[in-house]
């Protein structure tokens, strides 16, 4: 690709995340979708965009001139012309709605079929995970953690699991780590320990605990380097942070798994392991 076009493309996802509040809403489920979908914006009609994204094409149309373009199809460009330089694997979207539909054409909840569902989803969420994050953001996370004094950990609710693991991870690999869990209701404590020479790993996934975008915020302040490991770049949690892991967990019959974040969280402590001395330090 281009230099230029990857720059105009960087440029757009740019802009839409650092003006998506001042956009309308319906502008909003068109940004949403761009950066959501790249494969989709590239490869369907207008017409397919404006049926998932839920709004008419003429919101299409308007959402790419608002962002300087002359139509939708300049903005679709930028898209296909990534794709040429690299071929992505099938739209995880498209793939995910055609699982979902021959998993909602069965009656049968039986318990087989139920781990069949989660061990399909979740095998196109972890594919999904090794096509889109940046080896450059993997590498420059494991040098925040070798850089780190301390490393603070948060994640509530859903995202909890991510954040415990981390956690008890990181300290059988002799780094200091501590998880920020709000125990008695002392988060906002916890989080005044946080320092510039520090990092912090936050985690969460819509809808957004307040408590950890709070924590973020404020770390921001303090200078503190920030992981943001999330499910979209419009996350709040997202603009403060340093790196920004955008992860599609599957989810099958409403209920949401973590494997594809527990693998990442499990590639940046091995990772950060295996840098030490050129083997893996655990205990």
């Amino acid at each position: 690709m281009p230099a230029e076009t990857m720059k105009n493309l960087e440029q757009l996802r740019a802009d839409i995340v650092r003006r998506y509040e001042e956009l309308s809403p319906r502008l909003q489920q068109v940004a949403q979708y761009v950066l959501d979908n790249p494969n989709e914006i590239a490869l369907q009609t207008l017409a397919v965009i404006a049926e998932r994204s839920q709004v008419q094409p003429s919101t299409i149309v308007r959402f790419a001139k608002t962002f300087g373009y002359d139509g939708a199809s300049e903005m679709q460009n930028l898209f296909r012309d990534e794709m040429i330089a690299h071929p992505p694997s099938p739209s995880y979207a498209e793939r995910i709605r055609e699982f979902k539909k021959r998993a909602g054409s069965s009656k049968s909840i039986a318990p087989q079929d139920v781990m069949q569902e989660f061990a399909e989803s979740n095998i196109l969420a972890l594919e999904h995970l090794k096509s889109t994050v940046k080896k450059a953001d993997l590498e420059k996370s494991v040098e925040m953690l070798r850089a780190a004094s301390s490393v603070y950990i948060v994640g509530l609710r859903r995202s909890f699991p991510v954040a415990a693991y981390l956690a008890y991870a990181l300290r059988h690999v002799d780094k200091r780590a501590y998880l920020l869990d709000g125990v008695a209701g002392m988060l906002g404590e916890q989080s005044t320990m946080l320092s510039s020479k520090d990092l912090l790993i936050a985690t969460s996934f819509a809808p957004y605990a307040p408590e950890t975008v709070e924590i973020v915020t404020a770390a921001k302040q303090q200078k503190t380097r920030i992981i943001a490991i999330t499910d979209s770049r419009l996350s709040p949690i997202a603009a403060s942070s340093d790196v920004v892991f955008e992860i599609k967990d599957a989810e099958v019959r409403q209920f949401r798994s973590l494997t594809a974040s527990l693998c990442l969280a499990q590639t940046l402590v091995i990772s950060y392991a295996f840098g030490l001395d050129g083997k893996a330090r655990a205990r």
